[in-house]
């Protein structure tokens, strides 16, 4: 797959930036265009998230990255109990 979460975030956050720019900044009707496409997104996301829960951990579409793939939080634990 070609685009992941991360570019999606990328992409909130540079319309964040554009909505924020003094001198010249992004109209509010594209911003509320790319929120609502975004939530769209998100929305596909989650039923990736509980398909992959539904048929015990298999692989989505690669928008979010596998469980090997994605980086460790601090204080998390692995499916097999011990701390990454």
């Amino acid at each position: 797959m070609k685009n992941k979460i991360e570019d999606l975030r990328n992409h909130l956050f540079a319309t964040l930036e554009a909505l924020q720019d003094e001198d010249k900044p992004m109209d509010i009707a594209r911003a509320n265009a790319i929120a609502n496409v975004a939530g769209k997104v998100i929305d596909s996301a989650k039923v990736e998230v509980e398909f992959i829960k539904a048929t015990g951990g298999s692989r989505g579409t690669g928008f979010i990255p596998d469980e090997e793939k994605r980086p460790a939080l601090p204080g998390s634990v692995s499916r097999i109990g011990g701390s990454r």
